[in-house]
């Protein structure tokens, strides 16, 4: 019986191209380098230096700037997702569950990792406003991470661990904004303890 393989598969060679390279390493690169620069200030070239990849290489792959962005965010939420729902489905309690999640954004919002910023953030600051695609990824990603937050709460007052007098759906939405403006504070360049001094302040909204 034949097996197909699960590993990714590089780009096969064609004319014209200098090299073959994986498509979820390329994808990567790209990543960082827009969490950290942006998309409207970099242009292929800069690409090409970051990935190492000839300009050629990249338009035969992803065809454009935007395609290639497209696709790079498509991954970083994935990413990002999965881990997100590993934290969201352990057997801990609501709060716990909250608790872990605020941390991972406080971990990602200071030093080295801070400054790289979120994808998500650079999506709906550069783009949203004139790309309807790139808005309702933007749109669709947030509404996610708030229905989430608002299911963790839901379970924390079903097993007593968070404040029957909560607002499920306000508090929610104040958690979203919250996570959301660690990214852009961990743009500034923040401390571990300030971040995590913020979750600490907003366990104490769910008493």
């Amino acid at each position: 019986m034949s097996t197909t393989s699960t590993m990714p598969r590089p780009l096969s060679r064609e004319r014209g191209r200098p090299r073959e390279f994986e498509l979820d390493t390329a994808l990567d690169q790209a990543i960082l380098y827009f969490r950290e620069h942006g998309y409207n200030g970099v242009s292929i070239a800069d690409l090409s230096l970051a990935l190492k990849l000839s300009a050629g290489s990249i338009y035969k792959a992803f065809h454009s700037k935007h395609a290639l962005f497209t696709a790079a965010l498509d991954r970083y939420m994935a990413l990002r997702g999965a881990k997100l729902a590993e934290i969201t489905s352990s057997s801990a309690s609501g709060r716990e569950k909250l608790h872990r999640l605020l941390g991972f954004y406080a971990e990602s919002s200071h030093a080295a990792e801070g400054r790289y910023g979120c994808l998500v953030i650079v999506g709906a600051v550069e783009l949203a406003s004139t790309d309807q695609a790139i808005a309702q990824k933007v749109t669709n990603a947030l509404k996610l991470n708030e229905r989430r937050l608002k299911q963790i709460i839901q379970q924390g007052q079903q097993d007593g661990s968070i404040a029957k007098a909560v607002d499920p759906t306000t508090t929610a939405k104040l958690m979203l904004a919250l996570v959301q403006g660690m990214r852009v504070l961990g743009k500034t360049g923040q401390k571990r303890d300030a971040m995590m001094a913020v979750v600490d302040t907003a366990m104490k909204l769910l008493d």
